[in-house]
């Protein structure tokens, strides 16, 4: 794993220890910021379900203002610090360790919006519409935010979750990617 543009273009990351987490290929990665092309200066990241943070550093190290990284297992709480570190991202980012469902309700309460939220919660668990809705309820997606999901390929997502209109769908193997704004 390593970034793949912008400031720490190169940089080598560490995935968490232990078999919980599936580290975005650099493949998926690099189609996820070609189809999201230009990333808006000053603008706020959730990366939630956040297993080693490359996402999240990612949106960093192509201009990114600020990055909140979400996770509820402590390896990789760990990973996240040590990559924020060895990119220097370290004063950019706020890393908690609680599950997605707590703190998209803790952020929506603090009145954080994000321009961009990132997630890819654990495959077949069946999680995934119910934190979706949750995220729309709690108003955390920025009214021209963009919402991307990683998820298995097999799971079609519906075309509208509450306000959120689904925009666009890519597979690549076992992995699918989906894009969702409030369609505006």
């Amino acid at each position: 794993m390593r970034v793949i543009t912008g400031k720490s273009k190169g940089k080598k990351l560490i995935a968490p220890k232990g078999l919980h987490t599936r580290p975005t290929s650099d493949k998926v990665k690099e189609s996820i910021f070609d189809i999201l092309g230009y990333i808006k200066d000053n603008s706020q990241v959730l990366d939630l379900y956040a297993g080693s943070g490359g996402i999240g550093i990612e949106f960093l190290s192509r201009g990114a203002n600020i990055c909140y990284f979400i996770d509820n297992d402590l390896n990789s709480i760990r990973a996240i610090k040590e990559n924020l570190e060895r990119t220097r991202f370290t004063s950019q980012a706020q890393v908690y360790k609680n599950s997605a469902e707590k703190a998209v309700c803790i952020l929506g309460s603090k009145g954080i919006i994000f321009d961009y939220i990132f997630l890819d919660p654990p495959y077949e668990k069946g999680i995934l519409v119910p934190i979706l809705e949750k995220i729309d309820q709690n108003k955390i997606l920025s009214e021209e935010g963009i919402l991307i999901v990683e998820h298995e390929s097999k799971l079609v997502l519906p075309e509208n979750i509450n306000g959120l209109v689904k925009k666009d769908s890519r597979k690549y193997g076992g992995t699918a990617i989906t894009f969702y704004n409030y369609g505006r």
